[in-house]
């Protein structure tokens, strides 16, 4: 929780942002507050956590307590599209006839309704929200050491979604290549290794991948390929998935890849983006430009000053609609 928070003062003067004086700490007046939400066209959700009062008696006095959570219709949230609200341990639902009810009153702060609670007969939202976000997929760092997963082979099951580690990196390709789009497999390999094609290994019941590369008398396998080729195969794995989820977002996906492979990696990403809302965070500026040259990509600019970092060209009021309840 304490990683999550703002470190600096609660409040940054103009005169010490222009220099006149130093940043200095000052008395918090407002409690402490992580407030994480997001909305859709369907449903939004918001979470409110805060830290527990003083308890000399419990080792977790740095466990976050919930404080709100709240789902509703629609993009903005207002009372009358609320539709589930939970204060403290208390969790009501609005039924069909616009009346609130009570369906747990003894909810422990540590613990998310989301989790906690399935209602699919009066509250079928709340089912349906959680399965959503239960498929958004979030791909940070891939292993393409020596001793990555993705090198070994591995027991071959059907895979539409590639693991986070990318071990079953072997079964998912051959997943696309059955019943995903395999034309657009091998053309996003070729798009970044002209004249290379993947194929996939199997040995009583156990996958290995394999590329084949022009030049070469004999195909590669997964341990003689280089960190960013790897790296890269991950990454066709991964956006080419035959199931696609509402929500994909990767972190600095051009990590270990050459520039030269940028281009190939913004068009695969456009690509995914047609099915998926991807988010991409990275700071190559050659994956930036490649990504602004294909069509629907937006970019967000962030800035930070006195370690605070924020939407470049962006004040209060061209902030998003955007209501946080109070507790």
């Amino acid at each position: 929780m304490q990683s999550t928070l703002w470190a600096g003062p609660e409040i940054i003067s103009r005169a010490v942002k222009q220099g006149d004086y130093p940043v200095q700490g000052t008395r918090r007046k407002h409690p402490v507050s992580l407030r994480l939400g997001f909305a859709g066209d369907e449903f939004g959700y918001l979470i409110d956590m805060g830290l527990p009062k003083p308890d000399s008696t419990s080792a977790f006095s740095l466990d976050p307590e919930i404080k709100h959570e709240t789902i509703w219709h629609g993009p903005v949230l207002r009372p009358s599209t609320m539709l589930v609200d939970r204060h403290g341990p208390v969790v009501r639902i609005r039924s069909k006839n616009v009346e609130w009810s009570i369906v747990a009153d003894n909810l422990s702060t540590f613990d998310s309704m989301m989790t906690q609670l399935a209602d699919p007969r009066n509250a079928p939202e709340m089912l349906r929200l959680r399965e959503a976000i239960r498929a958004w997929r979030f791909y940070d760092h891939f292993r393409t050491d020596v001793d990555s997963p993705a090198r070994l082979p591995q027991i071959g099951t059907r895979t539409p979604v590639l693991g986070n580690d990318g071990a079953d990196l072997a079964a998912a390709i051959q997943t696309i290549r059955e019943i995903g789009d395999g034309q657009a497999l091998d053309a996003a390999v070729s798009d970044a290794f002209p004249g290379s094609r993947l194929s996939i290994v199997t040995d009583s019941g156990r996958f290995a991948l394999a590329m084949e590369q022009h030049g070469m008398l004999r195909p590669l396998d997964a341990a003689e390929l280089s960190d960013g080729t790897l790296r890269y195969l991950l990454w066709i794995a991964a956006l080419l998935t035959p199931r696609s989820p509402e929500l994909m977002v990767l972190n600095e996906p051009e990590t270990s890849l050459h520039p030269d492979l940028l281009g190939a990696l913004a068009r695969l990403i456009a690509r995914a983006s047609e099915h998926s809302q991807v988010i991409v965070v990275t700071h190559a500026q050659r994956l930036i430009a490649a990504l602004s040259e294909q069509k629907g990509c937006h970019s967000i600019v962030l800035e930070k000053t006195f370690g605070e970092t924020s939407i470049v060209g962006m004040n209060e009021l061209g902030a998003p609609a955007w209501h946080w309840p109070s507790r």
